[in-house]
């Protein structure tokens, strides 16, 4: 218990630090009157999207919770409801911060013509949203595991209406990583069609129908585009790694108490306790790592290089968690019996960490490798689009394809050595690794949108060339921190379904039995191909559904440019107007894709048994990872290749030239693979396996065609 108040204490200093860094920005001058103006209904719209949107969530939740606790077990629709709640807190507190730094960031280019100053504002914006993450998420975790007593492998308990037996303290544990998880996925879907639907109507009214500039205030869906920055890149990120985060110390639990149960002679409770702690330790110390790293980082004299400090701040945290790591490990392990599967004694979970850690940076610098403009792959696009769109796109495939073999290398590698010299444990154990500084990477990825409304509140603001040099140059670095943060979003989805998917076999697997999923069953590969098909048909729907909504808020932008006086800048447009197309296309196309993923891997359950759900969820993480990869890479590639053009570093085609052009027509391709399909991806498996897990008892015992 003294550990569960300890880790406690980390996550309220954290939040504090939150508090502190939202009082400072909120206090900071937002300039001129204008950009005050725009600055408010860029916030008044965000806020009203988010209230819309959570009155459906809101009933899709009770209703889930209604059910756990009726049909499960009694108490998991509570910690179902406070899943929910941490998610739906991150992702409100983390969007307002926003909404207040990003014309705060603006002003401070304009006051002080510094961009060292101007980064230190973006990044602590950023900051509240990624330390919430972390804080929240773990938060709401030790809470539910104080109400528990901890974890007790041997409890049993079932749902008012139905007796079927499960284990509470897991089932509580899987309901809270669910909670989280269904909100992440509600967000993801309707803030990727809310965002990309508004980004690409407004490029294709500025850049492609009437040659106007990117974020001109006479473009009606101009902001409608800002606000989808903060619904989408901002508060859809938030709940995304919050789930990752929760969902990856959940199935180091589960296994802990799958290993324990199928151990051998000699293990102790005093050892399976340990197993326990050990993920609540790691992420405790690497939240303070990451309060720690930020705070270093702010509190230096920041250069004109923004990509250095922002990876100065990922070091320091990564580098600090591994210290924390080694500590824990050897406090915890070594004085304890441990499992054979311990192949470096209590090293092991530190070493399997440590691998998780260090495939988060290199995730990080491979996918900055092949979507920023300071490097080849991106530059060559860049040269393509001088031969037109086909050449863009297909360079650009190429691009995303090629992108996937490293990082799944990697992957595969860490969970192979994890798994080699610590099991099961180690492979979740290396899942928590990488996300176990999640504050500091979503921080820096939140960067990227505020720098993003910074520099399109600098131009529809008509703020000078040189305010505007610079938040251009803090917002092509936070073009790929969005990229890097996407990637390390998809990379981190993969190891937290790894564990999840090996904890769920264990929770349906028999006591002292091995747990094992049978790959060359009939029944499994069925699944597994169905599993893998279900990936295509989802981001088929995201796609079509986000395209559709592009062209209605394209054509009712139109109509409002040919009113008189607004193309020729002496009448606003009816920007609530798209705000509420954009707001209804996204709330009206959530539903189906999101309800996907909660009700194949039910359906396939009751029908088909446990193997077959195991088949889908390993068939759906195979094919979904490199799509994800692809989509992400590819998209963020063509997004800098077009910024790269429009920097004139192209000789001779600079913005307005069929050369841009034809990056545009790949931004706006890339603009729905990057923040639509592949961040929703990582939701949609995740959110499948934390199903799976939290019913597998249910689909081990009720199997109607098994």
């Amino acid at each position: 218990m003294a550990i569960y108040l300890a880790v406690l204490c980390v996550s309220i200093v954290a939040l504090l630090y939150v508090l502190v860094s939202f009082i400072k920005i909120k206090a900071m001058p937002e300039g001129n009157q204008e950009m005050v103006t725009m600055a408010k209904i860029i916030r008044d719209g965000s806020v009203t999207f988010m209230k819309t949107e959570y009155k459906t969530i809101s009933i899709v939740v009770v209703i889930v919770a209604v059910a756990f606790s009726l049909l499960v077990e009694k108490t998991s629709g509570v910690t179902f409801l406070i899943g929910a709640c941490m998610s739906s807190i991150v992702c409100v507190l983390g969007m307002r911060s926003a909404t207040y730094a990003n014309v705060r960031t603006a002003n401070t280019a304009k006051e002080t013509l510094s961009t060292g100053k101007t980064v230190k504002v973006a990044l602590r914006g950023g900051s509240i949203s990624g330390l919430s993450v972390q804080a929240f998420g773990l938060l709401g975790l030790v809470v539910v595991l104080i109400i528990n007593g901890g974890v007790d492998p041997d409890a049993t308990g079932s749902g008012f209406l139905i007796n079927l037996n499960c284990n509470p303290t897991i089932m509580r544990i899987t309901t809270y990583s669910l909670g989280c998880s269904l909100v992440a996925m509600f967000n993801r879907v309707a803030g990727g069609n809310y965002t990309k639907a508004a980004d690409i109507s407004s490029d294709i009214l500025a850049k492609i129908r009437h040659d106007m500039p990117e974020d001109d205030s006479r473009v009606p869906n101009v902001v409608a585009d800002f606000i989808g920055d903060n619904v989408n890149d901002i508060a859809g990120n938030c709940s995304d790694l919050l789930e990752s985060f929760v969902a990856t110390i959940a199935a180091s639990l589960m296994i802990a108490v799958t290993i324990f149960k199928s151990a051998a002679g000699g293990i102790t409770n005093a050892t399976f306790n340990a197993t326990c702690v050990f993920p609540l330790v790691l992420a405790g110390g690497g939240l303070l790592s990451c309060v720690v790293g930020l705070f270093l980082v702010s509190k230096r004299k920041m250069g004109d290089n923004p990509s250095k400090e922002l990876n100065l701040a990922t070091y320091i945290s990564a580098g600090l968690t591994v210290v924390v790591g080694f500590f824990a490990s050897m406090l915890v392990f070594k004085n304890v019996a441990l499992y054979e599967s311990f192949k470096l004694g209590w090293a092991s979970p530190w070493l399997s960490s440590i691998l998780g850690i260090t495939s988060g940076v290199l995730i990080g610098i491979i996918t900055e490798y092949y979507t920023s403009a300071d490097f080849k792959p991106t530059k060559k696009l860049a040269e393509m689009a001088t031969e037109g769109e086909a050449f863009v796109i297909t360079k650009g495939d190429a691009i995303g394809s090629r992108s996937c073999l490293l990082p799944i290398l990697i992957i595969g590698i860490a969970l192979f050595i994890s798994g080699k010299i610590c099991g099961t444990y180690g492979i979740a154990i290396s899942a928590l690794g990488m996300l176990s500084f999640v504050g500091t990477t979503v921080a820096i990825d939140a960067f990227g949108p505020i720098a993003d409304n910074a520099g399109g509140l600098a131009e529809s603001c008509h703020l000078g060339e040189n305010i505007r040099a610079i938040t251009d140059k803090i917002d092509s670095v936070g073009n790929t921190t969005a990229a890097i943060g996407k990637g390390f979003a998809i990379g981190s989805a993969a190891f937290a379904t790894v564990s999840l998917i090996v904890a769920y076999v264990g929770n349906y697997t028999a006591i002292n039995a091995e747990p094992v999923l049978n790959i060359a069953s009939y029944v499994v590969i069925a699944g597994g191909i169905i599993g893998g098909a279900l990936i295509e048909f989802f981001s088929a729907m995201l796609t079509d559904n986000t395209i559709e909504s592009a062209k209605l808020m394209a054509d009712e932008g139109d109509k409002q440019l040919s009113m008189p006086g607004v193309i020729e800048g002496t009448k606003h447009p009816n920007y609530n107007r798209l705000i509420e197309l954009a707001t209804k296309q996204a709330l009206k196309k959530m539903l189906s894709p999101s309800v996907i993923a909660l009700l194949v891997p039910i359906v396939g359950g009751l029908l088909f048994g446990a193997n077959f759900v195991g088949g889908i969820l390993v068939g759906a993480t195979i094919v979904a990872i490199p799509r994800a990869l692809f989509m992400g890479n590819s998209g963020g590639a063509f997004d800098n290749a077009k910024k790269y053009v429009e920097s004139g570093a192209l000789k001779g085609h600079g913005k307005g030239s069929d050369a841009h052009k034809a990056t545009v027509t790949g931004d706006t391709v890339g603009d729905t693979r990057k923040d639509v399909v592949g961040v929703a991806l990582d939701i949609f498996i995740k959110t499948m396996s934390t199903v799976a897990n939290t019913l597998a008892p249910i689909f081990s015992s009720i199997s109607l065609l098994k």
